[in-house]
């Protein structure tokens, strides 16, 4: 089969049916799982990333009591591959969900293909 380019820095390996990270190819972890499981986590200060544009009880930068930043780092070369914005005490989100089987299923058949990028397309 092939690797399929997901996101970014987000690769699938369909032969190996694992998440694998897109500049290094370390891999995240098995394709029905979240990728997410399989990366480091960072959680920063928002007021790091959104400094106050002024001073005063309004400032229009988030607050950590009310929103937490999130950064998922490739443990194999330190590449970001994800972020997310969450409320405190929230659990991860999940935004990759994919059913290989069918997936395998649409390229044996020749209705979809990976093209010389890793990206998918649909075959007409």
């Amino acid at each position: 089969m092939s690797t399929i380019h997901v996101g970014e820095y987000l690769d699938l390996d369909l032969d190996a049916e694992r998440w694998q990270c897109h500049d290094c190819g370390h891999d995240f972890g098995p394709a029905a799982d979240d990728y997410k499981r399989g990366l480091l986590v960072s959680e920063r200060d928002p007021s790091e990333i959104h400094p106050a544009g002024f001073e005063g009880e309004y400032t229009f930068a988030p607050k950590g009591d009310w929103i937490r930043v999130l950064e998922f780092i490739c443990p194999g070369c330190g590449r970001q591959v994800e972020s997310e914005y969450l409320p405190p005490g929230h659990p991860l989100t999940r935004d990759t969900t994919i059913d290989v089987a069918s997936l395998k299923q649409r390229l044996a058949d020749g209705s979809a293909r990976v093209n010389d990028d890793g990206k998918l397309e649909v075959v007409r």
